[in-house]
């Protein structure tokens, strides 16, 4: 619907930037309409005809974000070859943002609706269900992985996007709590360092009884032993006496 009266008098987009930068920072919650109008160099009517009210500035903010500072995570998904160079480039491009000198620390859809009121629930529910989307869109690559033979058959691999969802959005709360780029660079270490564990633990999972060697050199010493205890049995069962049990 055109907007009516007089044209604009000011530049949309970069309105739509200045509220985007506010509720970064400040979340939804704590921005008011006057902090919004300020920032943005507009009055209040404006700010209702151009944008149809905070909630929906919020969410046309969410996705000027989406498009812009916050894209790193579709991007690698897109562009990487493997699951595991996506799930990697997601976490350093993120830590690389959410430290980033000049703009709000951490992530716009982790921490701009963390706190609310039933009035903003709608809000915070919407801005959860991205954040559901993001993991989702993880678990997603990682099934193409196991599909072209990257990750084993049988990967859990809901179960692993769940663990890198949490440390990425873990990562833009410890941003915002101040820690450095640095910090954040070696909890991506330590997280990709969890990557062949979780592999490791689904073979594992898939194949408990083993097949290699030591598996089965384990079962022929097994035979082994059973045939030389037979005699003692066997002498046992003719006194009518239980084997005795050595001394611990």
């Amino acid at each position: 619907m055109a907007d009516r009266g007089r044209p604009r008098s000011f530049d949309r987009d970069a309105a739509l930037r200045q509220a985007m930068e506010l509720f970064w920072e400040h979340g939804y919650e704590g921005v008011a309409i006057s902090d919004l109008t300020r920032a943005m160099g507009i009055n209040t009517p404006s700010l209702y005809s151009a944008f149809h009210g905070k909630a929906a500035l919020f969410r046309e903010a969410l996705d000027l974000y989406a498009r812009t500072a916050g894209s790193m995570t579709d991007r690698a998904l897109a562009e990487e070859p493997t699951a595991r160079r996506a799930v990697e480039a997601i976490l350093r491009g993120n830590a690389t943002l959410y430290a980033q000198p000049g703009r709000p620390s951490g992530c716009m859809f982790v921490l701009s609706a963390t706190n609310y009121s039933t009035k903003s629930s709608e809000v915070h529910d919407f801005v959860a269900e991205q954040r559901r989307k993001t993991v989702a869109a993880i678990e997603r690559r990682l099934a193409r992985g196991v599909r072209e033979g990257e990750l084993p058959a049988g990967t859990d691999v809901g179960a692993m996007a769940a663990f890198y969802g949490t440390v990425l959005h873990g990562m833009a709360i410890e941003a915002r709590d101040g820690v450095s780029r640095t910090t954040l660079e070696s909890i991506v270490d330590s997280a990709m360092l969890a990557w062949d564990t979780l592999l490791q633990q689904e073979d594992a999972a898939a194949d408990p009884g083993g097949t290699g060697e030591a598996g089965a050199s384990g079962t022929d010493t097994g035979d082994a032993g059973t045939e030389a205890g037979a005699p003692t049995s066997a002498a046992s069962a003719g006194t009518g006496r239980a084997p005795s049990t050595p001394p611990a």
